[in-house]
């Protein structure tokens, strides 16, 4: 049985890396961006990498120089070390790991989990990141989600996580917006025809790309639809004709009631 996304994703706005803005102290995926969302009462999305000892990182990048204050592959660090790295923009806090933020969240809104790939091409080269986030949520009792562009990484989510709802975050895989990934994994993706034997419930569609045949049809099914990443109000009311809720930044997605 392949479990269904909990209702609580399709009821509450998702902020995207958390409810960050750094020019009020709040990096992406950062504790203070988190504490913000349980505040406002969104749910939230984050992103894992891993660290050079396997530990799930709340991090986005591949590389560190955009959003921490150091340079190179957040992979070749260690927990401890990325604990010590200072976010930009931020009050001095290193990378979390996933345990702190389940610790932080601890139920109180839904918690839409990423798993970035791991392959470098989207390919079979998973595992270590999947498992250990599985192991991660092992007793943890919230709402909770997890997804990848990776397809393998998502199967590999059913293998470790079975009774976790996982989904696929997808593109319209424009190639020139997924160097180094080939044109033909791009060309492959783009019709998402791994959603069957992913094990997935749901997913997650680029917010320029809605109206794809293939994503409507998934819809028309019964597969919960939802997006990333709608930047105002305008594009939210667009998408939504589209979808069963929305991935938000730069704005406040409004609250039911």
């Amino acid at each position: 049985m392949i479990p269904k996304l909990p209702a609580e994703f399709l009821s509450l706005p998702v902020a995207h890396r958390a409810l960050h803005d750094v020019t009020d102290g709040r990096p992406e995926n950062s504790r203070a961006a988190i504490r913000a969302a349980i505040q406002a009462g969104y749910a939230i999305e984050i992103d894992l990498q891993r660290s050079s000892d396997g530990c799930p990182m709340v991090f986005h990048d591949y590389m560190l120089d955009r959003l921490a204050e150091a340079r190179g592959g957040i992979m070749a660090r260690s927990q401890a070390e990325l604990a010590k790295t200072p976010l930009i923009g931020g009050d001095g806090e290193g990378i979390p790991t996933l345990c702190e933020v389940l610790d932080l969240v601890a139920g109180q809104v839904p918690l839409l989990i990423e798993i970035k790939d791991q392959d470098g091409n989207l390919g079979p080269n998973v595992g270590p990141l999947e498992e250990a986030t599985a192991k991660a949520l092992q007793s943890y009792a919230g709402p909770v989600a997890l997804m990848s562009f990776n397809p393998h990484a998502t199967a590999a989510l059913a293998q470790y996580a079975p009774d976790i709802a996982r989904g696929l975050v997808t593109s319209a895989y424009d190639p020139t917006d997924w160097i180094p990934v080939p044109k033909a994994t791009c060309e492959r993706l783009r019709d998402i025809p791994d959603f069957d034997a992913s094990q997935s419930s749901f997913i997650s569609h680029e917010v320029g790309d809605l109206s794809r045949k293939r994503v409507q049809d998934l819809r028309s099914a019964g597969v919960p639809i939802l997006c990333w990443t709608v930047t105002s109000a305008e594009m939210e009311q667009e998408a939504r004709q589209w979808v069963d809720n929305v991935t938000f930044e730069q704005y406040l997605s409004p609250l039911a009631g």
